[in-house]
C-alpha cells in the first residue's frame, strides 16, 4: 500500500527520496509528499496525484537537506487531499511519514488537543507526529521520543521520523507493517520495500515488530521498544536493479506476463525428485512432518485465495486428504475446529498482507488441543513477517512483481501448490506424475503466449462492453474467478466468474447478445459437461469466447470464438489456461486507455485490514 522512504546522508537526498518513491508507485497511492531538514528548519512539500506531481512542485532543483522522509499515500483516514497527504508535522518541528493504521488515534487526538495541539488533517498520521512532538520536548532525544510514543500506539504501522533539535538522525520503528534499512558508505536509508533503495545499496537489514532503528550518516543503531540493544544481520539482496525495470516492455504487466515461461521453470528446478516433489525444499525435516499430515487448511486473501481453490482439487485428488479453503479477512473472525494433524498454510506475495499474517497469528494462538500441526508460508519474499513466523517456508522464486495485478506470483503459487500436493501424495505414483508433468510446464507456457496476438483482436469485443461472466468447472472455475478478477482490476469492467453448471441456477438470466461469456475448456473429465453449459449461452444469444483445448472438438461459429489452446495434462492445466486470461485482461485495459500498472484505488501490498 503505502511507500515510505527516508535518508541520512553526507549530501543533499531530495533526488534519492524522490527516486524511492518512484520506484514505490507499484504498491498504489493517491498523493506523495516528502519532508527535509535544512539548516534548522523543516522543509516540506506535499501534492495529490502522481509522483510527478510532487517532483514538479518541488521544482527543477528539489528541496535542500541531507536528512529527510518522503511518503506515497493511499487514502484511509480522510479524503484525498494536500492536507492529508504525508509527511504530516508538528509545529514544523517534528515530521513523520506511516503506514498502517492507528487503532486508538481517537482519545490520542482528544488528549493531544486539550495539551494545546492543532491539528489540520483528517488522519490518524496527525496524531503521531504531535505525540512525538510532546515527548521530544520531555525527552533527551528524538530516539526515546519515538520509543515513549510508540508503547502508546495501538494497531499496525511503520514509522520514519526526521527533527529539527536531531539533525543528522533518523528514528525508524515498525509493528506489523514492513519495514527495511538501507546501509551505505556515509548514508543510511529506510524504506518499506528494498526496491525503492536498489539505485544506493544492496545491503539491508529487516527490521523485526518493536525495533527501533537509529539512523545516522555513519552508523546505526537498534534496540527494542524496551530500548533494549537488539543485533539484526546484514544481508546482501542478490535483487537486480535490472528486475524492476520495463526491459522494452509497454508495460510491468506484460513483462511480468512473458517472463512466467522462465520463472515457473525456475520454481521447480531444484525441487524434484524422481518419485516426485522433494519436501526437504521447504525444510530438513519437512518430509516426517508432511507424512502426519491428515488434512490441510489453506488461508489466503484475492489471488492467492483463488490459488488456493485451484489446490484443493489438487491435493484431494493425489493426497487422498481433505482441503478446507478460506478468506483470510474472514477466518480471523470466527472460532474454527481444527482437525488433528492438519497442516496450516498461508499464501501471500508479498509475505505482509495484513489479513493472512493476522491469521496466522489467530491460528497459532488457538488453545491448546486445538493447535495445527504445523504452519506452512508459500511466499515471493523472503525476510517477510509471514516466512518469519511460520515453521515451514517455500519460496516461489517469482522475482519482483511490480504490476498491482499480480500474474507471475500467481502462476508460481500455482506450481508450488501442485508440489505441495505431490509431496503430500508421497509415496503414491501421482507424486511422481505431478514431477513429471511440472517439466512439460515451459513449452506449454510458450505456446500460450504465442497467442498473443489473437487475443489482443478478441478485446475489441469488450471494450464497450459494461459486464462480462467468466465461466469454469472442476480446478478451472476458480481460473475463471481470477480471470475475471484481472479483467475488473484493470480494465474496471465488471465480470463475475460462476462454475458453469450454475449457469441455469440463476446467472442464466443475465446473458443476452450484450454479456461476452469466456469459457475455459481443457480436455479433462469436465470437457463434455463444459459443452453442454456453452449451448445453454449460445441457445440465449450470449457471446461466447472459449480458450479450449486443440482437440476438444469445438470450431468458431455465430456467437461462438473458439482460440484453440496447446494440449496439456490435466494437472497444469490450470497454470497454462491462466496465462490467456491475464492477456486479455491486459489488452482490454489497453484498448481501454486505462492505467495498466497502478490501476486506481487499489495497491500492491495491502498491509492494512
Amino acid at each position: 500500500m503505502c511507500g515510505i522512504v527516508g535518508a541520512s546522508a553526507q549530501r543533499d537526498v531530495s533526488a534519492i527520496l524522490l527516486e524511492g518513491l518512484r520506484r514505490l508507485e507499484y504498491r498504489g497511492y493517491d498523493s506523495a509528499g516528502m519532508a527535509l531538514v535544512d539548516d534548522g528548519r523543516l522543509v516540506r512539500q506535499r501534492a495529490v496525484g502522481k509522483v510527478a506531481a510532487l517532483a514538479e512542485a518541488m521544482g527543477e532543483t528539489g528541496l535542500p537537506g541531507r536528512l529527510g522522509v518522503a511518503h506515497t499515500r493511499w487514502a484511509t483516514h480522510g479524503g484525498v487531499t494536500e492536507a492529508n497527504a504525508h509527511p504530516h508535522a508538528s509545529s514544523d518541528r517534528v515530521a513523520v511519514v506511516h503506514n498502517g493504521i492507528i487503532e486508538n488515534h481517537e482519545p490520542l487526538r482528544e488528549r493531544l488537543v486539550d495539551a494545546g495541539y492543532m491539528f489540520t488533517s483528517e488522519t490518524d498520521t496527525e496524531v503521531i507526529a504531535h505525540l512525538i512532538a510532546f515527548y521530544r520536548e520531555q525527552c533527551e532525544d528524538l530516539a526515546t521520543a519515538v520509543r515513549t510514543a510508540a508503547a502508546e500506539l495501538h494497531g499496525a504501522y511503520a514509522l520514519a521520523v526526521v527533527a529539527i533539535d536531531d539533525p543528522d538522525t533518523l528514528v525508524a520503528t515498525r509493528r506489523g507493517s514492513p519495514l527495511v534499512l538501507g546501509v551505505g558508505i556515509g548514508e543510511h536509508f529506510v524504506a518499506s520495500d528494498l526496491a525503492a533503495l536498489l539505485p544506493v545499496t544492496r545491503r539491508f537489514v529487516y527490521l523485526e515488530d518493536g525495533d527501533i532503528a537509529v539512523l545516522q550518516p555513519k552508523t546505526f543503531s537498534l534496540t527494542d521498544i524496551e530500548g533494549q540493544p537488539v543485533e539484526r544481520p546484514v544481508q546482501e539482496s542478490e535483487l537486480s536493479l535490472e528486475a524492476t525495470e520495463k526491459a522494452g516492455y509497454r508495460h510491468f504487466m506484460l513483462k511480468e506476463i512473458y517472463e512466467q515461461s522462465r520463472v515457473l521453470t525456475e520454481t521447480w528446478q531444484g525441487r524434484l525428485g524422481e518419485a516426485g516433489p522433494l519436501a526437504a525444499a521447504i525444510g530438513p525435516e519437512a518430509e516426517a512432518l508432511l507424512s502426519r499430515v491428515k488434512s490441510v487448511h489453506i488461508v489466503a486473501c484475492g489471488t492467492s485465495y483463488h490459488a488456493g481453490c485451484v489446490a484443493r482439487y489438487w491435493i484431494e485428488a493425489r493426497a487422498g486428504i481433505p482441503c478446507n479453503v478460506e478468506l483470510a479477512s474472514e477466518f480471523r473472525y470466527r472460532s474454527p475446529v481444527v482437525p488433528d494433524n492438519c497442516l496450516f498454510v498461508t499464501l501471500s506475495q508479498s509475505g505482509e498482507t495484513a489479513d493472512t499474517l493476522a491469521a496466522l497469528r489467530y491460528a497459532k494462538s488457538l488453545p491448546s488441543g486445538a493447535n495445527y500441526l504445523a504452519t506452512l508460508a508459500i511466499c515471493n519474499k523472503p525476510e517477510t513477517s509471514l516466512t518469519r513466523e511460520s515453521d515451514l517456508v517455500l519460496m516461489t522464486r517469482a522475482g519482483p512483481e511490480i504490476g498491482v495485478a499480480s500474474t507471475k506470483a500467481f502462476t508460481t503459487q500455482l506450481v508450488c501448490l501442485a508440489m505441495l500436493s505431490g509431496m503430500l501424495a508421497q509415496p503414491n505414483a501421482a507424486a511422481e506424475v505431478v514431477a513429471r508433468e511440472l517439466q512439460l510446464m515451459g513449452s506449454s507456457i510458450d505456446a500460450a503466449l504465442g497467442l498473443d496476438s489473437a487475443i489482443a483482436e478478441l478485446a475489441a469485443a469488450f471494450v464497450d462492453k459494461h459486464h462480462a461472466l467468466f465461466l469454469g468447472r472442476g480446478p478451472m472455475y476458480p481460473i475463471a474467478m481470477e480471470g475475471a478478477l484481472k479483467l475488473k482490476e484493470i480494465s474496471y469492467l465488471h465480470a463475475e466468474a460462476y462454475a458453469a453448471g450454475e449457469l441455469k441456477h440463476g446467472p442464466l438470466a443475465l446473458v443476452d447478445d450484450d454479456m461476452p461469456v469466456v469459457a475455459i475448456a481443457p480436455a479433462d473429465d469436465w470437457l463434455e459437461k463444459v459443452k453442454s453449459n456453452l449451448q445453454e449461452v449460445r441457445a440465449r444469444g450470449g457471446q461466447l469466447f472459449v480458450l479450449a483445448d486443440e482437440g476438444a472438438g469445438l470450431k468458431s461459429g455465430d456467437g461462438m470464438t473458439v482460440i484453440d489452446m496447446p494440449h496439456v495434462p490435466e494437472s497444469i492445466a490450470p497454470i497454462v489456461y491462466t496465462v490467456p486470461l491475464q492477456l486479455l485482461a491486459y489488452h482490454v485495459a489497453v484498448a481501454k486507455g486505462t492505467d495498466v500498472d497502478q490501476p486506481r484505488n487499489l495497491a500492491k501490498s495491502v498491509t492494512v485490514e
